[in-house]
């Protein structure tokens, strides 16, 4: 798992814990909740990720970096709860080379 920002001394069950919290805080669920990852510009990865999403509502968008080396993808997602926000971090985290935004 790689998430920009992330301490990197706290153990992943904390760090979730805490998201869950300030996710709650933050948002009015159930609503669409935007995800970013950069990858490399790697179509089996994409398709991982499109299998994380699969029969979630999303509209995704995605942008090449310069060059051509790393795609950025956006998915804008209808989730239910913080819990399936972080349901999707930890799958989307479990896909090798995925930086999580």
């Amino acid at each position: 798992m790689n998430i920009v920002g992330e301490n990197n001394h706290e153990n992943p069950e904390s760090f979730y814990a805490s998201l869950k919290e300030k996710l709650e805080q933050t948002h009015d669920f159930p609503e669409e909740y935007l995800f970013k990852f950069i990858i490399t510009n790697d179509q089996s990865k994409l398709t991982e990720i499109y299998k994380v999403f699969d029969g979630i509502k999303f509209t995704m968008t995605n942008r090449e970096s310069k060059n051509g080396k790393y795609t950025a993808a956006s998915f804008n997602a209808f989730v239910l709860d913080a819990d399936q926000v972080i349901k999707i971090y930890k799958e989307v985290g479990a896909i090798e080379g995925v930086i999580m935004l």
